[in-house]
């Protein structure tokens, strides 16, 4: 079978990074796969390191019809049998390729954050029609798509995100990698979150978190994992100016973007999910699955993965006070964060394996193979 994906982004979140997860798991399975990208994008970047086929384009903007007549090239020359879009942006390009050459390779979407805008005009309808099936990353997102587009319920699929039970695996990883790199103690209970800095991602209530647990225990570290999202520096200096105001802000380490993910969640105590909005939480489940004992915002992505007092202890959004109470708890209970820890790995266990995804993802692209 031959797919194409595509993601014409210049960003590197959870999006880009599944959408590589993705490709790398369907090449695993002896797909023949590409990827149509951004020029210099580091999804790009990535896929090349991991000897994915990359077809590059200039921009997604500007000269709009040149690039749809180039795209229209590749896909006549490739003949794919699946094209897969990862990004709603990438649609007013790929569709209208695909016409011009009256393509009759099967087109898959996945919807990976809900949309505030009515989608049921005359040029949505027209872009749509052309979609065999779309994927709703969550409940949320399956609502969202019924209530904002026109695209017919028997076309819209929930499909959760995967993860790599066996990747974010927490008897495969030494513990104190990098809980060395940083010099944390044996006895230093360290917290942490991860993810893109940027706004509604809860760095804020974190670091306020922070200061009001350090006026309670002596023996806690703080940190904060990840890059400034495209455009958002500015905002990532005030997290870091926040965090030095603080009188223990020598207990807050920023690392910034790092690949090690699952090795970082071996060395933290506690795990918090602070964003105020979450379609999903994929960084959230990566936690979950390595069993650390969370703190995550009581939202409505995260309600579909977390469990109040089962996997996790949920604190109001945006609220600091709470949140730092409920790491009290935690801190308090070694019990309970066992607990919450073997909860959360059997939960993504069984409802978000990637083995699982995959599976469902290959019997969707056979069903709709034009043969």
């Amino acid at each position: 079978m031959k797919i194409l994906f595509t993601c014409l982004s210049n960003g590197w979140g959870g999006l880009e990074m599944y959408t590589l997860t993705i490709l790398l798991q369907l090449k695993k399975n002896n797909f023949d796969v590409s990827l149509l990208t951004i020029k210099n994008s580091q999804i790009s970047i990535e896929a090349k390191n991991e000897n994915i086929k990359t077809h590059e384009i200039n921009s997604a903007r500007g000269l709009i019809p040149f690039t749809i007549y180039q795209i229209s090239l590749l896909l006549k020359k490739e003949n794919y049998e699946i094209i897969h879009s990862h990004s709603s942006k990438d649609l007013w390009l790929i569709v209208p390729a695909m016409k011009l050459i009256q393509s009759k390779s099967s087109l898959h979407f996945t919807k990976h954050v809900a949309s505030g805008i009515d989608k049921k005009d005359f040029l949505h309808n027209w872009l749509y029609k052309r979609i065999n099936r779309v994927f709703a990353i969550s409940k949320m997102i399956e609502k969202n798509l019924i209530d904002t587009t026109s695209i017919p319920s028997e076309k819209i699929f929930l499909l959760y995100n995967g993860i790599d039970t066996q990747k974010f695996n927490p008897d495969k990883i030494n513990r104190n990698i990098i809980r060395n790199e940083f010099n944390i103690a044996d006895n230093e209970i360290l917290i942490g979150m991860i993810g893109r800095i940027s706004q509604g991602k809860g760095h804020e209530e974190f670091i306020k978190s922070a200061e009001i647990l350090l006026n309670k225990y002596t023996n806690l570290k703080f940190m904060i994992v990840g890059h400034a999202s495209i455009g958002e520096e500015e905002y990532y200096k005030r997290i870091k100016s926040l965090a030095s105001s603080l009188v223990f802000n020598e207990k807050i380490i920023f690392t910034g973007l790092r690949k090690d993910t699952p090795e970082i969640f071996s060395a933290l105590d506690i795990f918090v999910f602070p964003s105020h909005d979450e379609s999903f939480g994929l960084t959230l489940a990566e936690g979950m699955s390595m069993q650390v004992p969370n703190v995550c915002t009581r939202a409505s992505g995260v309600l579909e993965i977390a469990t109040d007092n089962e996997t996790s202890l949920l604190f109001e959004k945006g609220n600091a006070e709470d949140l730092a109470d409920k790491v009290s708890k935690l801190i308090d209970s070694p019990s309970l964060r066992i607990t919450l820890g073997l909860n959360s790995r059997k939960r993504v266990m069984q409802l978000f394996d990637l083995e699982n995804y995959t599976h469902q993802l290959i019997n969707h692209y056979k069903e709709t193979i034009v043969k």
